[in-house]
């Protein structure tokens, strides 16, 4: 980014994906800190069934803490974490959740 003000609608469909390339979801909305002026969060839908399925009910979505992003441009690149959300297949390593 070239460091001028973009507006925060401009965040609102862009495709979410982690720093490994997995699909996480598509940004909806953001949550906003009216104090600081800043973003929190990213509200996002029509996300990945692989990586939430039976975490969270069918038709809702998550928030995913601005912390997390990495990189904004055409998508969004965030950190792994949401990747060691998912359940270990037989005879994989269990990663711990941060």
């Amino acid at each position: 980014m070239d460091g001028s003000p973009a507006e925060i609608t401009t965040l609102v469909g862009r495709e979410v994906y982690s720093n490994n390339g997995v699909f996480v979801g598509e940004v909806d909305d953001v949550r906003l800190d009216l104090n600081e002026t800043a973003v929190t969060g990213l509200a996002l839908g029509g996300i990945n069934d692989e990586l939430f399925g039976d975490r969270i009910t069918p038709g809702r979505g998550i928030i995913v803490p601005y912390r997390w992003v990495r990189a904004v441009g055409d998508v969004i690149l965030i950190n792994d974490v949401v990747e060691r959300l998912k359940e270990p297949e037989e005879g994989e390593r269990e990663e711990a959740v941060v």
